[in-house]
């Protein structure tokens, strides 16, 4: 059981990117999903959720730029980015509300903290915006 996350990409300023969580053993169907981030020099950060029941919650960075969704078979979630700000240069997690007794935790620790709700966790993904 695993989430699992291809890589990420390089793009400039204003424009768009669409990272993707991969579900492996399981499916999101029934699970609480979550998006972070962290940024060089800076703290971890919730980006967006997406529940079980389908309802969205951006912080207000995220607001009216970014898009958090499921795939049709529920085994991708999604999270379409647009107008990327070089301060969205950062580590992208996705988290997940999986099958419970098992885990992948992430080492980083503010993570474990404020996402702690989750017990499967992709490995991370690279995003750099350049201005």
């Amino acid at each position: 059981v695993q989430a699992e996350e291809p890589g990420g990409d390089s793009v400039q300023a204003g424009g768009s990117l669409r990272l993707s969580c991969l579900a492996s053993g399981f499916t999101f169907d029934d699970s609480d999903m979550g998006r972070y981030r962290q940024a060089p020099g800076r703290e971890c950060e919730l980006i967006a959720t997406i529940s079980s029941e389908r309802l969205r919650y951006y912080v207000d960075p995220a607001k009216g730029r970014f898009t958090i969704s499921h795939d049709n078979t529920q085994t991708a979630v999604y999270l379409q980015m647009t107008s990327l700000k070089p301060e969205g240069t950062a580590v992208y997690y996705c988290a997940a509300v999986g099958p419970y007794g098992g885990s992948q935790l992430p080492t980083n620790e503010c993570l474990r903290q404020k996402g702690s709700i989750y017990n499967y966790w992709g490995h991370g993904t690279q995003v750099t915006v350049s201005s």
